[in-house]
């Protein structure tokens, strides 16, 4: 499962964001090489990212003037920095999120043998996994902890879609724009945000990954608006309809337990 995700306009009754060339594309720069798996050229980066060389690399040399990216003197490619792991500590000590919940990620994933990720629900265009715990089966997913999601994808996108405030004609168009393995039909997928709205839990049978089931609660916050997800995911065959529910319980009973913890510590 590969999370990442192109940009998306910001939602029409939000406030108006002006694009500023020169950052966006220092991030893109970032995040190509964030997934790379091996350092790239100016030339491979230029090309992905169809930016004008001499652009592209006076943006590189600002990036390393910074430490954000590294490059090797004789092969002339170019890496993420230590920097970034400056940032990253940062973000993470600025949240308790992530230190309380991986405990409750590895147990889930030891008791029910799936993989568990804690998400944070980074505005109405994405989610970022924060936290994750991989289970002992030979399936795994390949997500890390910095992925990132489409806000409305999968379980998880269903719940953000029933706790948001985004007009039906916002949550269609961004809804037109996700890509599934199996997409569901517009109409049951409203259905099934109305019944995630109700229970407090959602479920993706092989939607968003054929033969994959997704399980997703929200963590609230004081005001009932949903910061962060539990989720839970495994193979079909290993997942069927009472284990789904009880996996679901669980979780939902861990995540009112951590909105209670992060409402107290705010």
């Amino acid at each position: 499962m590969t999370l990442a995700s192109s940009a998306e306009p910001a939602a029409a009754s939000g406030p108006r964001v002006r694009p500023v060339p020169a950052v966006s594309r220092a991030i893109a720069i970032l995040r190509l090489l964030g997934r790379s798996s091996s350092p790239m050229t100016l030339k491979a980066i230029s090309q992905e990212l169809e930016m004008v060389t001499s652009t592209c690399l006076h943006i590189l040399r600002v990036l390393v003037e910074e430490g954000l990216v590294k490059v090797d003197s004789g092969s002339k490619r170019y890496s993420l920095g230590v920097g970034m792991l400056t940032l990253a500590r940062s973000v993470i000590e600025s949240s308790p999120f992530p230190t309380l919940v991986q405990p409750v990620l590895d147990r889930l994933s030891s008791t029910w043998n799936v993989t568990t990720i804690g998400v944070e629900v980074a505005g109405q265009d994405h989610m970022v996994v924060l936290a994750l715990s991989r289970s002992s089966a030979p399936f795994r997913l390949h997500v890390d902890v910095g992925s990132r999601f489409p806000a409305l994808i999968s379980a998880t996108g269903r719940l953000v879609a029933a706790f948001s405030e985004m007009s039906d004609k916002e949550i269609e168009r961004r809804f037109k724009a996700l890509r599934w393995d199996q997409p569901p039909d517009l109409e049951a997928w409203k259905k099934e945000v109305e019944a995630a709205r109700r229970k407090g839990f959602s479920i993706d049978r092989g939607n968003y990954i054929g033969g994959v089931v997704v399980i997703a609660v929200p963590v609230l916050d004081a005001h009932g608006r949903m910061t962060h997800a539990l989720v839970a995911a495994g193979v079909a065959d290993q997942l069927g309809g009472s284990k789904t529910q009880a996996v679901a319980k669980d979780l939902l009973a861990e995540a009112q337990a951590l909105s209670e913890l992060l409402a107290a510590r705010s």
